[in-house]
């Protein structure tokens, strides 16, 4: 089966908005990053199973709020009490984590092909995301992450770095073509460029 990306027809490479004059390298750059592993795991209210066992290639599951616990290839989310956002480059990963978590403790369910991501760089990054979203983006640092809305549509903000700022923003699929354009009208005021 093929995957078809939610912004396949909608998704063009180039300069937007108004960015002439400007430092091609100083625009915020928006780009869709495609072929992740997403998977959500919630650790049923009855169960009685210690995370603090739990160890992911190394990583612990972060029980704290918008912590992220990472590695080069993996990202795990904080997204509300016993409530985990996976995300990883490794797709195999998927029979590991299924072998890990039981299933009378634990859900878990693969979100890959349910949701749009979007990635914008740049040090104005955060300013694009406050035309939208009513969090509070000064105390957002690299390796926290939110549940938060962005004009109407429910969406996970996860921050990777902040020199410069890079956040990876999550939307569900259904939503994707609407939030793209939503963040990219919010981009065309100070102009930006699609990779």
């Amino acid at each position: 089966m093929i995957s078809i990306s939610s912004l396949e027809n909608i998704h063009q490479k180039g300069l937007f908005g108004n960015y002439e004059g400007k430092d091609e390298n100083e625009l915020i750059t928006i780009s869709e990053i495609k072929n992740l592993l997403i998977v959500q795991i919630v650790k049923y209210k009855k169960s009685v199973f210690s995370i603090n066992n739990i160890n992911i290639e190394g990583i612990k599951l972060p029980n704290e709020t918008l912590k992220v616990n990472c590695n080069n290839n993996l990202r795990i989310l904080w997204c509300g009490p016993d409530n985990w956002l996976l995300i990883s480059t490794n797709k195999e990963l998927l029979n590991d984590i299924n072998k890990l978590f039981n299933s009378n403790d634990f859900a878990v369910t693969d979100l890959s092909h349910s949701r749009t991501v979007i990635e914008l760089v740049g040090k104005n990054a955060k300013e694009i995301l406050k035309k939208g979203c009513p969090f509070d983006f000064d105390n957002l640092q690299k390796n926290n992450c939110v549940n938060s809305v962005f004009n109407g549509i429910t969406i996970t903000i996860d921050m990777l770095n902040d020199n410069p700022n890079k956040i990876r923003l999550f939307s569900l699929r259904s939503f994707g073509e609407s939030f793209y354009h939503s963040v990219t009208d919010a981009c065309l005021e100070d102009g930006f460029k699609a990779i």
